[in-house]
C-alpha cells in the first residue's frame, strides 16, 4: 500500500523539519511532537520512513544486520549475504510489554527442544530505521527509560532467563502525544534530542488543500504517490548531501559562544541543549547544502533544540517557544 509522500504534507514545517534533522543525523536522539490529534505526527513519520533508500542486511538475519554489525556482533547477525530490505519503522502498541520490547526466551523453541534461544524483540526489528510511539505519555516510565537508554547507546543487552544477549539497536525514536492526556516526566522529555509543537492548522487554504490532498491519496493513492514522487526525490537527495556533508561541517568559536549564551539566557538544564543545538544546527546547515554552520541555522532550530529543557518560571506566564525567541531577539537582535 502506497505511503502518503512526505512532500505533500501541508504546514506543519516545523515538525518535518525536526524529522529531516534526525534522519541525517541520528546521533541527535529522536523526536518528541506534542500536539493536537489529527495533526499529521504519525503521517509524516510514517512517509519520512517510507521515502528512504532500501538498506543492505544480512540475509535472514532478525536485526537487519549491517556489515559493520556482522564484524561487531557475529554470534547474533551472521555472515549471511547482503541484501537489499525497506527501512524498518515499527509502530510501538501502548499496551507493549517489556519483552515484547526488548526480546525474550523463545518459549516455543525451549519446549520443543530443549534449547534457549531469544526470541528478539521491537527494538530489534526497528535496528537502522524508525521506532514510534503514538501517545507516548501515557507508556509507563519504565519502559520509556529503557527505549532512551538503548537509542542513545545503540545497543540492546538483555539478561534473564539464564540468557545473555548483546545485539544492535540504532534507530530514530519518534513519540508523539497530545498534553491534555498527560505530560512525560521532565527529566525524560529532556533526553529526547528535538521537540516539536504541532497544531490544528488556522489558515483557511491549508485546511482546504489538506482536504484536497486526502481525497486525491484516498482516491488513487497509486497514482497520487506518482504526482509527488518527484518532490520526494528532492527531499532524498537532500537527506543524502546532509549526512554526506555532516562530517565537514563543524562549528567554529563566534557559533559555539552563540549556543552557549543562547542556553544560558534561557536558563537550561546541564549542558545536553548546547550539544543538541549545535548537532541539529550542523545537520540543518548540511540539508541546506551550506559551507559552514552559522548563526542563521542555529536560531532556526533554537526552539526544537531547547524548549522541552527549561525550567518553569512562575512568574513568567509566556510559553517556553516565546522565552527562546526573546531571548534570541535580546542576544542577537
Amino acid at each position: 500500500m502506497a505511503r502518503f509522500p512526505f512532500s505533500a504534507i501541508v504546514a506543519q514545517d516545523e515538525m518535518k523539519q525536526a524529522l529531516l534533522i534526525a534522519a541525517v543525523d541520528p546521533s541527535i536522539g529522536g523526536v518528541m511532537v506534542f500536539g493536537d490529534r489529527g495533526t499529521g505526527k504519525s503521517t509524516a513519520a510514517r512517509a519520512l520512513a517510507a521515502l528512504m533508500p532500501p538498506i543492505m542486511a544480512a540475509e535472514g538475519c532478525p536485526y537487519g544486520g549491517s556489515k559493520e554489525d556482522q564484524a561487531r556482533y557475529p554470534e547474533v547477525v551472521g555472515r549471511g549475504r547482503m541484501v537489499s530490505r525497506p527501512v524498518p519503522f515499527v509502530d510501538m502498541p501502548l499496551g507493549a510489554t517489556e519483552d515484547r520490547v526488548i526480546g525474550s526466551l523463545d518459549l516455543e523453541r525451549a519446549l520443543r527442544s530443549g534449547e534457549k534461544a531469544f526470541e528478539p524483540g521491537l527494538l530489534a526489528k526497528a535496528h537502522r530505521g524508525f521506532l514510534y510511539i503514538d501517545e507516548i505519555n501515557l507508556l509507563e516510565d519504565h519502559l520509556v527509560d529503557l527505549l532512551l537508554d538503548v537509542a542513545a547507546s545503540g545497543e540492546n543487552v538483555v539478561e534473564r532467563e539464564g540468557l545473555s544477549v548483546r545485539h544492535p539497536a540504532r534507530f530514530v525514536l519518534i513519540g508523539s502525544g497530545n498534553p491534555e492526556e498527560g505530560e512525560l516526566r521532565p527529566q525524560l522529555l529532556d533526553r529526547f534530542g528535538l521537540s516539536v509543537e504541532v497544531r490544528t492548522p488556522k489558515d483557511i487554504e491549508a485546511r482546504i488543500a489538506i482536504m484536497k490532498l486526502v481525497a486525491e491519496n484516498e482516491a488513487d493513492p497509486e497514482g497520487f504517490a506518482a504526482r509527488w514522487a518527484e518532490e520526494d526525490e528532492k527531499i532524498l537527495k537532500r537527506i543524502a548531501r546532509g549526512k554526506a556533508k555532516l562530517a565537514k561541517l563543524v562549528p567554529q568559536e563566534d557559533v559555539l559562544r552563540d549556543a552557549a549564551e543562547l542556553c544560558l539566557a534561557v536558563g537550561a538544564d546541564g549542558l545536553r541543549g548546547e550539544l543538541t543545538l549545535m548537532r541539529a544546527a550542523r545537520a540543518l546547515a548540511g540539508l541546506e547544502g551550506a559551507r559552514s554552520v552559522t548563526r542563521k541555522h542555529l536560531v532556526a532550530i533554537a526552539p526544537s533544540a531547547l524548549r522541552h529543557r527549561l525550567r518553569r518560571d512562575v512568574l513568567d506566564e509566556t510559553g517556553s517557544t516565546a522565552r527562546i525567541t526573546r531571548a534570541i531577539t535580546e542576544l542577537f537582535g
